[in-house]
This record gives structure tokens, C-alpha cells and sequence, in this order.
């Protein structure tokens, strides 16, 4: 299991996120991942987390290894989803499986067929932080 590094700042958002769901009977499956994943992640200060990780609002490029389709996604919290953007919780599988990986690490994500799909991270096209956007 690689590591994974979060901003000190998404760490704590995050946290609340969980802690929300947890309280609200959301998502729990979901959030006790993302609780676990925060457990085990390295915190950076968000200006010195390196531009190649994948932050919250950061929008990277995923390739499936068997079939090489690519596609993009933008990594949000919970409220801010959008399809049609291609806007994925966190709480998703992917977005828990993507937070705090760095470009050419490899991803599994399981599939209700009881296999996994392995997914690399091509690219992190826009990070806030290597932006300067450190308000979002």
C-alpha cells in the first residue's frame, strides 16, 4: 500500500465529513473508508504538498489498465457533485481510492462483479494548491 499525502487543511475538512455522515446514517460504508484512508495519510501543509497528489477540487486524468480508456474527473466534497461535470464525491469509491495518490500510481476500485479494476493516475491537470487557490 503506497502512501498518500493530504493537505492539512482537506485532512480537516475531510474528518468533518466523515464524522457528519456518520452522524446523519449517510453514506457510512463509504465514510468509514474514507476514515480509514485518513488514518494511514501523510498531513502536508498546502504549501508543500507536491503538485504530482491529488488534493480535493483537483481534476486528474485516470486510464483503466486493461482496456486503456481515459477519462477525467474533478475530486469533490460530497455537496458539490456533479455529473455532468464530471464532478466525484469523495465518498465515491474512486475518490477515496484516488486522495492523496500522485501521478503513475495505480488504483483498484472493486466492481459488483466481485473483481477489481486497476486504474493509473495519468495526470493531475489542475491542483488548488499548485494553482495558488488555496481557498477552495
Amino acid at each position: 500500500m503506497n502512501n498518500i499525502y493530504v493537505t492539512q487543511k482537506d485532512h480537516q475538512r475531510l474528518h468533518e465529513v466523515v464524522q457528519l455522515q456518520r452522524g446523519n446514517n449517510g453514506n457510512s460504508k463509504y465514510a468509514t473508508q474514507l476514515g480509514i484512508e485518513l488514518k494511514r495519510a501523510r498531513q502536508v501543509k498546502s504549501e508543500d504538498i507536491l503538485d504530482c497528489v491529488v488534493t480535493m477540487n483537483s481534476r486528474v486524468r485516470l486510464r483503466e489498465l486493461k482496456s486503456k480508456k481515459e477519462f477525467e474527473i474533478t475530486l469533490v466534497y460530497p455537496q458539490d457533485v456533479s455529473i455532468n461535470e464530471r464532478k466525484v464525491s469523495i465518498l465515491a469509491p474512486v475518490g477515496i481510492a484516488i486522495l492523496g495518490c500522485k501521478e503513475g500510481d495505480v488504483v483498484e476500485l472493486p466492481v459488483p462483479t466481485g473483481t477489481t479494476i486497476s486504474y493509473v493516475i495519468e495526470k493531475v491537470i489542475y491542483q488548488p494548491e499548485a494553482a495558488g487557490d488555496f481557498h477552495l
